[in-house]
């Protein structure tokens, strides 16, 4: 366990071509009166009754071409930002109960849930509510297991400690911050590049780091998780 249109409208004037024909048409009926002899007049017929004129209205050249508004382009998404990965930062002491315990890697998530079962409970049972989010504390490691404080950040001091809890406070000074998403068992990933990072940068840290539980562990999905971790530096 070493982590985005613009329309434009053009108008074209056009000229019928009805009106060419009906010129051809008069200048060829002159010239064949002026050749033929003249005509008894007809008899005077009644005067016809004129064509009613077509409105404006009804004419397709006075119907403007209306525009049609553009639609506006969706508006941006939110920005995402990436999660701090080397912050420099001042852990602030809490007061917070806390329960020790050892665990082996191979359970080592169901066991750090147990204790903030029990942690939880107690508190449930005395109506006292977490001021802060749950954490783990880091003590000792090696290639079989780990001692750890499960810690719970509260404003009064509940009653009725069993032997494995106390009360104490959270870590504080300058440290690291890194944030790890996922499953428990992903953060040999997590931790492989802060060790990676530390070297890059030559810092030294100490023997212990801290989990920040960001989302309830109790609750959330394993491969839902956010977990702030801590490296405090020398």
């Amino acid at each position: 366990m070493n982590s985005p249109r613009l329309f434009r409208l053009a108008l074209v004037a056009l000229v019928p071509a009805a009106a060419i024909s009906l010129g051809l048409g008069i200048a060829n009926f002159s010239a064949a009166l002026a050749q033929s002899p003249p005509a008894t007049p007809p008899a005077a017929s009644p005067p016809a009754t004129p064509a009613p004129t077509p409105s404006p209205a009804a004419s397709p050249a006075a119907s403007p071409t209306a525009e049609t508004p553009a639609t506006p382009p969706p508006a941006p998404g939110p920005v995402q930002t990436a999660d701090p990965f080397g912050e420099q930062i001042a852990l602030t002491p809490k007061t917070v109960v806390i329960a020790k315990g050892t665990a082996n890697w191979d359970a080592a998530f169901d066991t750090l849930i147990d204790s903030f079962k029990t942690l939880t409970a107690l508190l449930d049972k005395q109506g006292i509510k977490p001021s802060g989010n749950p954490m783990i504390v880091y003590t000792s490691t090696d290639d079989t297991g780990f001692t750890y404080m499960a810690e719970i950040p509260v404003d009064q001091e509940p009653k009725n400690l069993t032997k494995a809890m106390s009360m104490g406070k959270s870590p504080d000074g300058k440290a690291l911050k890194f944030v790890h998403r996922g499953s428990y068992d992903n953060m040999d990933n997590t931790y492989e590049a802060i060790t990676n990072h530390l070297d890059d940068k030559k810092l030294e840290a100490k023997d212990t780091f801290i989990e920040e539980y960001i989302t309830d562990p109790l609750t959330t999905a394993e491969d839902k998780l956010v977990i702030n971790v801590y490296v405090p530096l020398k």
